[in-house]
């Protein structure tokens, strides 16, 4: 577990149905361990001090992001449903939520989403957020690794924060066998501190 304080930020990346329970649309294998594990860190970190933010998927019916729509994805998080609530058993009320892809575009990272087909970016609140609250370090946990918590840990660390992401927090959506592997390995390669 992190040593959390209150220049730390704990991110807690959509642990939502769709994600994180088994009837969910893009579940992920593992995930009920992450909820155990992020309620642990969210415990610690909120004891400490720390700053806890969650980020939470919220698409419209209808985005590129989806499959039916041209993008890769299954139908998953959208607003006002099921599939976009938080997981039942998660800790959810340490702290504010972000929430990213509400207007259609791809919200892997936390810190900014992306139009799925001119590419163009746009910050969320979340660095805001947190260098309000004067924040030098982010622990990045949640769903899932090789997407959303790769991306938003990626961010972080090219925001000039010190970044951690734990192993036992994430798990790994593994379109391809071996791209949770590859997320951790690319992380480290940029600096970031994988526990």
């Amino acid at each position: 577990m992190p040593v959390f304080n209150p220049r730390t930020a704990l991110i807690v990346v959509d642990i939502q149905n769709d994600f994180a329970h088994p009837d969910g649309s893009l579940y992920v294998d593992g995930a009920a361990a992450v909820v155990t594990f992020a309620n642990a860190a969210i415990s610690e970190a909120t004891e400490s001090g720390a700053l806890v933010v969650y980020t939470q998927d919220w698409h419209p019916e209808h985005t590129p992001h989806f499959e039916r729509d041209g993008g890769i994805w299954p139908v998953h998080c959208v607003g006002d449903t099921w599939g976009a609530e938080f997981h039942e058993d998660l800790t959810t009320d340490a702290g504010p939520v972000v929430r990213k892809g509400v207007d259609g575009n791809d919200g892997y990272s936390g810190f900014s989403t992306r139009d799925p087909e001119s590419g163009e970016q746009q910050a969320t609140n979340l660095e805001t957020l947190i260098r309000d609250a004067g924040i030098e370090r982010c622990v990045v946990l949640g769903l899932a690794t090789d997407y959303c918590v790769k991306e938003t840990a990626a961010d972080a660390q090219r925001l000039g924060f010190s970044v951690i992401v734990p192993t036992d927090g994430i798990a790994a959506v593994n379109l391809r066998s071996d791209d949770g592997n590859a997320a951790i390995s690319e992380l480290r390669q940029l600096g970031v501190e994988i526990e």
